[in-house]
């Protein structure tokens, strides 16, 4: 199973909505995929990265990085080659970030 299938897994299992890949090979150097998904609420935001991270850590021994957790609005998860954000709705509409790597992107797909 690849990275970017366990997120994708670990986010539909814990109900995640809305979720969309962007493919940033050749686009950026930061990473190969980025994933933006909701939550329906700070806290369900807050469980989906713990949740995420836990499963990352105990399927590939790597740590990924966590910011904006305790907030619950915005939280980025930095897995290395798959950065994913996980949004409270009001919060990912207003701020729009895969629309902004969607029109830089014509190859993103939806999960």
């Amino acid at each position: 199973m690849s990275l970017l299938d366990l997120v994708l897994n670990s986010l539909q299992d814990n109900k995640a909505e809305d979720i969309i890949t962007i493919d940033l090979k050749g686009k950026s150097s930061m990473a190969d995929h980025m994933v933006v998904a909701s939550g329906r609420s700070a806290r369900q935001v807050s469980a989906l990265a713990e949740n995420l991270h836990t499963r990352i850590k105990d399927v590939t021994g790597k740590v990924a990085t966590i910011e904006g957790k305790g907030a619950g609005d915005w939280v980025l998860l930095d897995a290395g080659d798959i950065i994913v954000h996980i949004f409270r709705p009001e919060v990912r509409e207003f701020y729009q970030l895969e629309k902004m790597w969607l029109t830089e992107s014509a190859d993103s797909t939806n999960a």
